[in-house]
């Protein structure tokens, strides 16, 4: 006959933490309930403007829409920051240049310059393919030029 296991006793409900912790914040269900309280409990000799009513409506829109924007920006930035495909889209068209390996022996061969044609990424690294047909990883690039740059310079000479 096998042994049941045991069961912590921490985890019983009564000995959960039963006191409640007030918050700080004052979210959209909270500010709801706190007017329809107010409305339900005003002086019917006196009842509250509608303008007023307006106006906290109106806040609370202006509110509600604030924290949207907020959320929308912060994840819009954790994926620019996520995305090394983003991060690194500004190198297209541009010129860069790397220390070129000879892949049998690993031997530094020349710097190599050539334009960057389009950018992907490979297990989370940002990938230049360039247009001499190599595909090098962004953080070996060793100095990146505008196009422009280039072609003046080689005028002017």
């Amino acid at each position: 006959m096998s042994k049941l296991p045991t069961i912590d006793p921490s985890l019983y409900l009564r000995n959960q933490s039963t006191t409640r912790v007030p918050s700080s914040e004052l979210g959209k269900d909270e500010f709801l309930k706190i007017l329809m309280a107010q409305l339900s409990n005003q002086d019917p000799t006196s009842p509250m403007e509608d303008r007023e009513f307006i106006s906290q409506l109106a806040q609370f829109s202006s509110l509600e829409q604030m924290m949207n924007m907020t959320n929308s920006i912060s994840s819009l930035v954790q994926n620019q920051m996520i995305s090394p495909v983003i991060q690194y889209s500004h190198m297209i068209g541009k010129d860069v240049s790397y220390q070129d390996y000879d892949e049998e022996t690993g031997k530094k061969l020349d710097i190599v310059t050539s334009e960057v044609v389009s950018v992907s990424q490979y297990e989370g690294f940002a990938v230049l393919e360039l247009e001499n047909g190599k595909k090098i990883y962004a953080d070996t690039v060793l100095e990146v030029r505008a196009k422009e740059a280039k072609e003046e310079s080689a005028e002017t000479e």
